[in-house]
């Protein structure tokens, strides 16, 4: 390596301790390095991080955007001479994402600039969504860029057709100068050494978050997890626990929330991190979720973490009626709880499952604490149409005097008992943490299944600047592509198909949400095998419905929309019809409602190419989803 390229001043640090990028210094100091000694240093730093030489693929896009950046910064710098004191930072690892690292970041007079390099001529969708998303995570979860402007940019070096500007900025190399130059100076300024070392806190995901509490690491402080109330919610319960404990009392919290609000999560750190609790042994989470258990124990190697609600009701109730050892129960995925119907058909006993729930906490001396996570328009099975009445009849029935804790929406389902009733609004997590800074997801996802189509519409483009990429297509490998283009080279993200369990035209269209295929589905591998492996998610074979994805997420799935939930002139209909089920489109509607909130950084909805599905193709458009093949074909 050359002298030149120790001016710059980022370039320190041997290993284990490498700085998590590529090359870092000045404009002019790049300039000033010779192109041999600054590839080598992207070589030398990929392989002291990543232990692997760099692709021949990698060193050739490393060198075009080399060639591109020689080019034109000179006449950058003559007409902007302050621009040769701007910081370049080549790629640039994201902390805790598995290698997700932009091209270039450029830190330029109080801006940052986030470009991403492609040897093409025309973007395609995932170009641009990629380079989004980068920009997106630097201004939400990196302390040093929250208070400067974050601008970004799709680089296409064979691009000579003038700037695009649809979405974020699509350049060739001759729109690179004007581009830069028009970048404001703005306050405050930015520490290029303060810059690097920043903290950064991205959202995890359940079962990243589930790794950090069984490995006893604390969670990264998130801004939006504060936001949405999450420790306000876990102060509350912390100190019910230790009043429940110290005046003998025996509580039920039903904590209710929009889907991805953070409901498991709260569950997994008011029983792994509370100060109150001794690990397990006083406080467990049950969940009848049996693919988000057998995915947490898959990940973890352990079978202790999350414990199976069947489980809990055969040792305590149905084999032997004995006093649990823990004083605090936390049931996961409450709204699934099963009525009595239900329970009698399986366990064989005359009782809802809330009532059994606070029947056996009763057993446990002295005093105990239920807390119940209730997830908004998820009831998606036979038996669990009740939702909340259930936990008022189970309070009904008591044996022991229960006080009750709900958000003031949901206190009408308790007017009639004697039992004390707590209102409290905090109880109700009502903003999505799974996507991201899309907290309008919910709210489209709730007009169109209402059929408010317009009103849906009206969303989408709020839904798209908060950074939520939503498309529609017919053409299923086209989907597939953008997924596999997009999340090239970050290991550890996920995409993959899901579909409703009741479509029955979606197999001969290559998704195979068929009884036999989804149950031969190992979900565990799914989930958490890399994504070369074919049992992953990635492989985008295997698929799972909503009962394999409830509690669970993507960042980008592939939605199939099948023929059990169709647009019929002015609204949803559904030909299902179940045995001992009170109201066969509902559960529809909520299994799709399910489906469409399972993606961090957006899905796409794909609608098989039979004429019996354009009705339900077009509502979708009058939605607002944008069509992946116009959106990809611009240029």
């Amino acid at each position: 390596m050359g002298s030149d390229s120790q001016l710059s001043v980022f370039e320190t640090g041997d290993p284990p301790n490498l700085p998590p990028y590529g090359w870092a210094g000045t404009v002019e100091a790049f300039l000033r390095l010779a192109p041999e000694d600054w590839l080598a240093a992207l070589l030398s730093r990929c392989q002291g991080l990543y232990q692997q030489r760099a692709t021949q693929t990698q060193q050739q896009a490393w060198q075009d955007c080399g060639q591109v950046l020689r080019s034109r910064l000179p006449q950058l710098c003559q007409q902007r001479p302050t621009s040769a004191a701007w910081t370049l930072v080549f790629e640039y690892e994201l902390p805790r994402e598995g290698g997700r690292r932009p091209d270039l970041v450029i830190l330029a007079d109080g801006q940052i600039g986030v470009l991403e390099f492609k040897q093409k001529a025309s973007p395609a969708a995932a170009d641009r969504d990629q380079a989004a998303a980068y920009g997106r995570d630097l201004a939400e979860y990196h302390s040093g860029s929250r208070l400067n402007p974050v601008q970004t940019a799709v680089v296409l070096t064979r691009r000579t057709q003038p700037a695009e500007w649809k979405a974020i900025a699509v350049l060739g190399p001759a729109d690179l100068v004007p581009y830069l130059a028009a970048l404001e100076p703005t306050e405050p300024n930015i520490d290029p050494s303060a810059w690097l070392t920043a903290d950064y806190a991205p959202l995890p995901t359940v079962i990243q978050a589930a790794r950090r509490i069984f490995q006893n690491q604390p969670l990264p402080s998130i801004r939006q997890a504060h936001s949405a109330g999450i420790p306000a919610v876990l102060d509350y319960l912390n100190q019910l626990v230790e009043q429940a404990q110290a005046r003998q009392e025996r509580h039920l919290v039903l904590v209710t929330g929009v889907p991805g609000a953070g409901k498991t999560l709260v569950g997994l750190q008011f029983v792994y991190q509370s100060p109150q609790s001794d690990g397990p042994s006083q406080a467990v989470l049950l969940s009848g979720n049996g693919p988000l258990i057998t995915v947490l124990q898959y990940a973890l190697k352990s079978r202790a973490f999350v414990q199976a609600v069947r489980n809990f009701y055969m040792a305590h109730q149905v084999r032997q009626q004995k006093a649990p050892r823990e004083h605090v129960i936390v049931f996961d995925e409450a709204q699934r709880a099963w009525d009595a119907g239900r329970m009698g058909d399986k366990y064989g006993i005359a009782a809802s499952a809330p009532e059994i729930v606070l029947r056996i906490t009763e057993r446990t001396p002295s005093w105990g604490v239920v807390l119940g996570l209730i997830g908004e328009g998820q009831e998606i099975h036979v038996g669990e149409e009740a939702g909340m009445e259930q936990w008022s009849q189970g309070i009904a029935q008591a044996q022991a005097d229960w006080q009750v804790h709900c958000p003031v929406s949901q206190t009408g389902h308790f007017a009639d008992l004697s039992s004390p009733v707590h209102a409290a609004d905090g109880l109700d997590l009502t903003t999505t943490l799974r996507s991201h800074l899309a907290a309008d997801l919910q709210h489209w996802v709730s007009d169109l299944l209402k059929g408010q189509l317009q009103a849906a519409a009206a969303r989408m483009p709020r839904l798209r600047d908060q950074g939520f990429d939503a498309y529609l297509t017919r053409q299923l490998d086209r989907a597939k592509d953008y997924c596999r283009q997009r999340y090239q080279d970050q290991p550890t993200k996920r995409y993959g198909l899901i579909a409703s369990s009741r479509a029955k035209n979606l197999t001969d269209a290559g998704i195979k949400n068929d009884y036999l295929s989804t149950q031969r589905l190992k979900v565990g591998p799914w989930y958490i095998d890399p994504p070369d492996s074919p049992l992953s998610c990635c492989a985008l074979a295997g698929v799972v419905t909503e009962f394999g994805c409830q509690g669970l997420e993507l960042d980008f799935p592939i939605i199939g929309w099948g023929n059990d939930l169709t647009w019929q002139q002015l609204g949803w209909r559904s030909s299902v019809r179940q045995r001992q089920v009170r109201d066969p489109l509902r559960l529809r509607l909520n299994s799709y409602r399910v489906l469409l909130t399972r993606g961090r950084d957006g899905f796409i909805v794909f609608v098989p190419p039979q004429a019996a599905m354009d009705g339900t193709y077009d509502a979708l458009v009058q939605a607002g989803l944008r069509a992946l093949e116009s959106w990809d074909s611009l240029v």
